[in-house]
């Protein structure tokens, strides 16, 4: 990955989630569970969740506008909209068509894609290589998920692990040593029945007993996911660090999906980083799949905790099973 002749970078970032506050104190009141249980184990304090007249879109727009500011570039400059996502606001059209009308961006080009919760570093590698090929210079990449409208409130299991978001990244040529340097990205397919929703597509189309069987909700297999995740994201994140011929204590900050407190402690002792070089929010947000990443990542520059020049290590791991690295010297700030 080292020969190419433009490099990409992220130029703006933004994020957005919900108003509305889910606290493990509220969950209490919905399911057998207790704040203590939930925080040992995953870390999560409280969740944002949308309101029911509000889509992936909707969430979408608000980062994309933040971004597009940040990084000064118009929305009618865009030569493609990227959406990873799982909750597009429906099966077609594509979730990145609504959101190129909706923000004007009338030259821009436009899909969604699929990759759970690695979504949003499968979107940026994609946008890193059509830069990186000269056939786009300015690319939106968004990473949504309401997951609280596919989550099974009656689950325990599962119920108190999920919230809503949306973080996006302008992604464009850069020169000042800044940019993306490597990914390492994968699939397991062997693992897809642990992390799905088994009904509503054409293996299992919707019908009177699909609903009735609760089937088009997330099923997970908590602890066979817990135990993938642990290895993988170390594993992505060295093999990205290889790629980009950096080592673990050459990172300035990892900033890890956003799933379980447990899962990020994993990670961060295999790359042996101490505390203050890793960033959590999980505590506020809970898992928010695709949007996890980007809004840590915004989040992150807006508070400090990642500057200009910074070397970033961002890992992820969803459903497919999938997973995903980057490394990027970070360029905002």
């Amino acid at each position: 990955m080292g020969n190419r002749t433009t490099r990409a970078g992220i130029v703006g970032i933004g994020s957005a989630v919900p108003e509305k506050v889910l606290t493990n104190s509220d969950l209490e009141r919905i399911v057998d569970t207790t704040d203590e249980w939930i925080l040992e184990r995953t870390g999560i304090s409280e969740r944002r969740i949308c309101d029911e007249d509000t889509a992936a879109s909707d969430l979408s727009l608000r980062a994309a506008v933040a971004a597009l500011a940040e990084s000064g570039v118009p929305a009618k400059e865009l030569d493609l909209v990227i959406v990873a996502t799982i909750t597009g606001d429906m099966p077609f059209p594509a979730t990145a068509s609504l959101i190129q009308d909706r923000l004007g961006a009338t030259k821009a080009a436009a899909f969604d894609l699929q990759a759970g919760c690695s979504g949003f570093i499968y979107a940026l590698s994609v946008a890193d290589g059509l830069i990186r090929a000269g056939t786009y210079q300015n690319i939106l990449v968004i990473g949504v998920d309401i997951l609280s409208k596919i989550t099974d409130w009656t689950d325990r299991t599962t119920c108190v692990l999920f919230g809503d978001g949306a973080g996006a990244a302008v992604v464009a040529p850069v020169n000042d040593g800044s940019g993306i340097l490597s990914f390492a990205l994968g699939s397991d397919g062997s693992g897809a029945d642990l992390l799905k929703i088994e009904a509503g597509g054409s293996r299992l189309p919707t019908s009177e007993e699909t609903v009735r069987n609760r089937q088009h909700y997330i099923r997970m297999s908590g602890r066979e996911v817990f135990k993938f995740a642990v290895r993988i994201m170390g594993d992505a994140s060295l093999e990205a660090l290889e790629k980009a011929g950096l080592k673990p204590e050459n990172v300035d900050m990892f900033v890890p999906h956003q799933a379980n407190i447990r899962i990020i402690e994993a990670a961060a002792r295999r790359l042996e980083l101490p505390q203050e070089k890793v960033f959590v929010n999980v505590q506020k947000y809970g898992n928010t799949s695709a949007a996890s990443i980007p809004i840590a990542l915004d989040e992150a520059t807006k508070q400090g905790s990642i500057k200009k020049g910074d070397t970033v290590v961002a890992v992820g791991f969803g459903a497919g099973l999938t997973w995903g690295a980057i490394v990027l010297r970070w360029g905002i700030g």
